[in-house]
């Protein structure tokens, strides 16, 4: 079952007049209290299908944005950190479509959202598709099972089927105990196994066969791979991006946990962080999905930044642990995709990469999904930037590094 949308009480979408393709608000205007808002979904729209939004009329550009009672602070660009001018310049041409489809664009500064932009199918209060960004919050989930003492650091060196009690080894192929967390974490668990069974594995739950649902049910799915799968070798042990890798850690989240691994993740992470509108759909074992499927709105992405941000701190308390945190948001890895930026590392399934600004470098940690969705985090800015999009020709991290990130630079 998947884990259900929630949805506070929905305003009418915002109305704009004008000729222009964006609407800018400043703080005057905010305060008059008839401009400051941003454009918001109807009822009926949030139940569309994401591709059924209707594409705004007009982008949405605010300076100053509005407090909503999420647990997210507000300020002013300008007032309180950064700069308006080339920011604001910047939103224009992607409320113009000049550097791809993007649905928002917001900056959070020392712990203020400061810029929050909405254009095409972006609205305020609406859940957007995440992609693979979800394969970081699984990272971040994992983490706070640690915090709450389902799992240590230690932890993290040992074979992964040691914590899925309901697995019969003796019919597992040959290195299975080679598999472990870190290794899961870090996309190098080495399974290999058919396009036709990969695709048979990945399909919605609604089109696999009873047989095939009961058999991968839970641990099932753990079973199925590693029955299915080559052997498990050092040569297999090597970068693959995806390759079951999160649902490998997904299903340890779910043995270790009280309850489900669904539970936990309303209860103890979505919940905790004020994240009540999202969706989180299951994958064909039944157990949620953990590399992509999930959406949730762009002020909420600028929680989860928050979070890494803050060394793992949300609300002046502990959410993830700081040493859990450091590790999965280091360079551990080289990815190597071709399209790959030669520069990107990654660490558990978080993204780095240092930025130049000036004679300065910025060490920059993201997560990212296809259609460009990112949560970036710069420490030494004290800077959270989300912005979220779909399609293929989105070209906006050279513009964060090359417009946003100056202008925050004291």
């Amino acid at each position: 079952m998947a884990i259900n949308l929630k949805f506070k009480s929905l305003l009418v979408l915002a109305l704009f007049s004008g000729f222009s393709s964006f609407t800018t608000v400043s703080a005057e205007e905010s305060a008059e209290g008839n401009n400051g808002l941003a454009p918001e979904a109807t009822a009926a729209e949030a139940e569309f299908s994401f591709r059924d939004i209707p594409v705004l009329d007009k982008g949405f550009i605010g300076t100053a944005p509005v407090a909503r009672r999420d647990g997210i602070l507000v300020g002013e660009l300008g007032v309180d950190g950064g700069a308006k001018a080339n920011i604001v310049k910047l939103a224009e041409e992607v409320a113009e479509g000049k550097h791809g489809n993007y649905d928002s664009m917001l900056i959070a500064h020392k712990g203020k959202l400061l810029f929050e932009s909405y254009y095409k199918r972006g609205r305020i209060n609406l859940a957007h598709p995440q992609a693979s960004a979800t394969k970081a919050y699984t990272s971040l989930i994992l983490g706070r099972a640690m915090q709450l003492g389902y799992l240590t650091m230690a932890d993290l060196d040992k074979p992964l089927i040691s914590f899925l009690k309901d697995l019969d080894p003796s019919k597992f192929v040959e290195g299975s105990e080679l598999i472990t967390l870190h290794k899961a974490l870090t996309m190098h668990g080495g399974l290999s196994v058919s396009d036709e069974q990969r695709e048979e594995l990945e399909r919605e739950p609604s089109q696999i066969t009873a047989q095939l649902a009961d058999q991968v049910k839970g641990q099932g799915l753990v079973q199925t791979l590693l029955e299915r799968s080559g052997p498990i070798t050092d040569q297999t042990q090597v970068y693959k991006y995806g390759n079951f890798n999160p649902m490998l850690v997904m299903t340890v989240i779910d043995a270790v946990v009280p309850g489900s691994a669904k539970d936990f993740i309303e209860t103890e992470f979505l919940d905790k962080l004020g994240i009540t509108n999202y969706r989180w759909q299951p994958h064909v074992s039944g157990l949620p999905q953990a590399g992509w499927r999930v959406s949730m709105t762009s002020r909420d992405m600028l929680k989860l930044g928050s979070v890494v941000l803050n060394e793992g701190k949300w609300d002046g308390e502990q959410f993830i642990p700081a040493d859990y945190l450091a590790k999965a948001t280091s360079g551990l890895v080289k990815p190597t995709q071709d399209w790959m930026p030669k520069d990107y590392r990654a660490g558990y399934f978080w993204y780095q990469t240092p930025i130049t600004v000036g004679d300065k470098i910025y060490d920059a940690t993201f997560a990212w999904g296809g259609g460009d969705q990112r949560v970036i985090a710069v420490d030494a800015l004290d800077l959270v930037i989300v912005f979220t999009g779909y399609g293929r020709e989105g070209n906006l991290m050279p513009q964060i590094s090359n417009v946003v990130l100056p202008e925050f630079v004291e």
